[in-house]
Parts: C-alpha cells; structure tokens; sequence
C-alpha cells in the first residue's frame, strides 16, 4: 500500500488518533470508509460503462463488416475479355 509497511501504518494511525482525539476518531474514520466506497462504486459504474460501450462498438462493427459489400463481388471483378476478337 503506497510503500507504506504495516509499523509505519500503525504509527501514523497513533499520531492521528492522539490529534484528532479517541472521540473524534472514529467518526472520521467511518466518514472516509464511506467516501472510499462511494468513490469504489463511481469506478466501478464507469468501468462498466466503459465496457458496454466497447462491446457496442465492437458489435456495430461486426454487422458493418457483415453486410458490406466487400463479401458479395461487383462488376469490378469480372475478368476482360482476352480472345483478340474485335
């Protein structure tokens, strides 16, 4: 976690809790749990989102590619004629 070791986590939490107070504490605490989970859940909603998207696209392509005209030949592709006869 950020290269933060379990002893320095501890100590940080100490210094917090003696400035903050043991009254105070917890209910900062729950304040920011909340905050993380609401922030979890907006990344959460806009990665899916992100995905839907992409798999839209991706399905818009499909039935571009399938009804393009590409698969059926054209006159372009007839050969000419090389018998020499005018």
């Amino acid at each position: 976690m950020f290269g933060i070791g379990s002893t320095e986590l501890i100590v940080i939490l100490l210094v917090v809790l003696i400035v903050l107070g043991p009254k105070r504490f917890p209910e900062i605490a729950r304040a920011l749990g909340r905050k993380y989970r609401q922030i979890q859940r907006s990344l959460e909603d806009l990665r899916d989102n992100i995905d839907l998207e992409a798999m839209a696209e991706e399905q818009e392509k499909k039935e571009k590619d399938a009804g393009s005209p590409k698969s059926q030949p054209g006159p372009e592709s007839k050969p000419d004629d090389v018998s020499g006869a005018p």
